[in-house]
């Protein structure tokens, strides 16, 4: 009988699965489009008054949440075996979403990032990384290459997940560390991406992708 279930996976979408309900939580609030409230607030007015920035504010916060949703099951076993449509289905919304909503919409939050250049460039640099491995995993997956297309999906969702390390660093360095709020927030705006990304390297120099691609290839 095949091992569907593993300690990290099932820890790993609880976390998802929470960290979901906090981000819809803190999502939902926004849609009466006050010009202030909360993150709106750091903003100045001439920013928040832009069209552009309006249209990549409620584009980003409504699609990341739906591709974080879309990306939790994407590495459940048995889903990919059990169910390979809903499977499909959602890798196919979790790839458009990141494509031409969420990673596009990131980028032009970046340009308004505060922190300045710094808090600019990584936002940046995070939504282009974040786009070319989803976009390359998607390449493989149409190509038949089921073990890259493993490999840049891990890839993929280390950056995803972006945003629960984000907060969590935050939180770590603020609260126990010391930090001041800006070098904690300019430093989690590049460890929050680059630190997911080195993890999911050392995951996958284990070897880890094959036990998904075991799973994976009944789809073949």
């Amino acid at each position: 009988m095949r091992n569907y279930f593993s300690l990290p996976l099932v820890l790993l979408s609880i976390t998802g699965i929470i960290f979901a309900i906090i981000m819809a939580e803190n999502t939902s609030p926004y849609f009466d489009f006050a010009p202030r409230k909360d993150f709106l607030g750091t903003k100045t007015f001439a920013v928040t008054s832009k069209l552009i920035f309006k249209t990549g504010f409620y584009t980003h916060i409504c699609s990341a949440l739906v591709v974080w949703l879309a990306g939790i099951p994407q590495f459940w076993p048995l889903l990919v075996l059990k169910y390979p449509k809903w499977h499909r289905n959602l890798g196919k919304i979790y790839v458009f979403g990141i494509l031409f909503l969420a990673a596009p919409s990131g980028l032009i939050l970046a340009a308004f990032a505060n922190g300045g250049l710094s808090a600019q460039v990584g936002f940046t640099l995070q939504c282009l990384v974040w786009w070319f491995l989803t976009f390359k995993a998607f390449l493989f997956i149409k190509e038949g290459n089921i073990a890259e297309h493993v490999r840049y999906m891990i890839r993929s969702l280390a950056v995803t997940y972006a945003a629960f390390s984000l907060r969590t660093e935050s939180y770590v360095m603020y609260q126990f560390l010391g930090t001041k709020p800006i070098e904690t927030y300019l430093t989690v705006v590049w460890l929050s991406w680059v630190g997911n990304l080195f993890l999911a390297e050392i995951l996958l120099l284990t070897k880890i992708d094959r036990y998904f691609v075991k799973f994976i290839k009944p789809l073949k």
